[in-house]
């Protein structure tokens, strides 16, 4: 099985029909033996539906997607769960665990999350850490629904020789007290992103815009050039009693929740009493500064 998710930033990107990148998971006996990241060559809308069946994809985890893109894909015979938000990785192991709920055709997807308004939980107990090399779910700056959106493709936001073209790197990602938290060396295989686009954190791409193939460089991130500051409004407290179903979660427990259109986001349970219920939406590395050794293995398109 081959599953497909509309990628940038390492998140779900949220306009399937402008996106220039999938990350493609191969599943075998529900679990994920390997993925890759391809471009989707220039695709769009309804026309993505026949270049995801020529790549033998199955099924389709995406964000927000209109009604023609839909029926493409239902008639090439690739499931569709949309309306999904959130670390790319994480995500693909909730659908394997059948926790995602599908929205089905939505199109105003690009506002901010109302945390205020939060209810549902669809999956916890997410305890892997999350990868390294992604960051800065930015908005892509649309107004409203699919059909007035525009600017929503990835281009350069720096410049540099490898920018904008597809760069392969090994990496190890530590703390400031040498705790590592990602490694493509442990998984055995380089990450692939478009450099300079903002797929990567900024600090990401900096580092690797002017590398040589076979360069090796030690880099120091701060928080705005990595996963941004911590930000309090991202952690917001409810009542039980309006969240029935949050009485089983525990603190540290990684869970989906819904905002006010029914679109999933990742939290963390911070605290929890008898009364009240408080949960993190900020990414686990906001607030950090991150230190990578990093590796350009190949430019591909050079």
């Amino acid at each position: 099985m081959r599953i497909a998710v509309p990628y940038q930033n390492e998140n779900v990107f949220q306009h399937f029909g402008h996106t220039e990148t999938f990350k493609i998971y191969t599943v075998e006996e529900g679990n994920v033996v390997s993925s890759e990241i391809i471009s989707a060559e220039g695709s769009g809308h309804e026309a993505l539906a026949g270049f995801l069946a020529e790549k033998s994809v199955d099924a389709l985890v995406c964000g927000g997607i209109g009604d023609g893109a839909m029926n493409a894909l239902n008639a090439a015979g690739i499931k569709v769960c949309a309306g999904q938000e959130g670390v790319a990785d994480e995500v693909i192991e909730a659908y394997l665990r059948g926790e995602l709920v599908d929205t089905g055709v939505n199109c105003d997807h690009h506002d901010h999350h109302d945390h205020s308004e939060g209810e549902g939980c669809h999956c916890g107990g997410h305890d892997e850490e999350e990868g390294c090399g992604c960051g800065d779910d930015d908005d892509c700056g649309c107004a409203g629904g699919c059909g007035g959106c525009s600017g929503c493709a990835p281009e350069p936001i720096m410049e540099g020789k490898n920018v904008g073209k597809t760069c392969r790197t090994h990496y190890r990602g530590t703390l400031n007290d040498g705790t590592q938290f990602d490694s493509s060396y442990d998984r055995g295989e380089p990450l692939e992103f478009i450099c300079g686009v903002g797929m990567m954190i900024k600090g990401f791409d900096e580092a690797v815009k002017d590398m040589e193939v076979g360069d090796k460089v030690n880099v120091h991130i701060m928080p705005e050039d990595a996963y941004g500051e911590v930000d309090p409004d991202a952690i917001f407290s409810m009542e039980l009693e309006m969240m029935p179903q949050a009485r089983e979660l525990s603190v540290n427990d990684h869970v989906y929740l819904q905002d006010m259109y029914g679109r999933p986001f990742p939290a963390k349970v911070v605290e929890k009493d008898d009364d009240k219920i408080t949960f993190d939406a900020n990414h686990e590395m906001a607030g950090k500064e991150l230190n990578f050794e990093i590796e350009l293995v190949d430019v591909l398109d050079a």
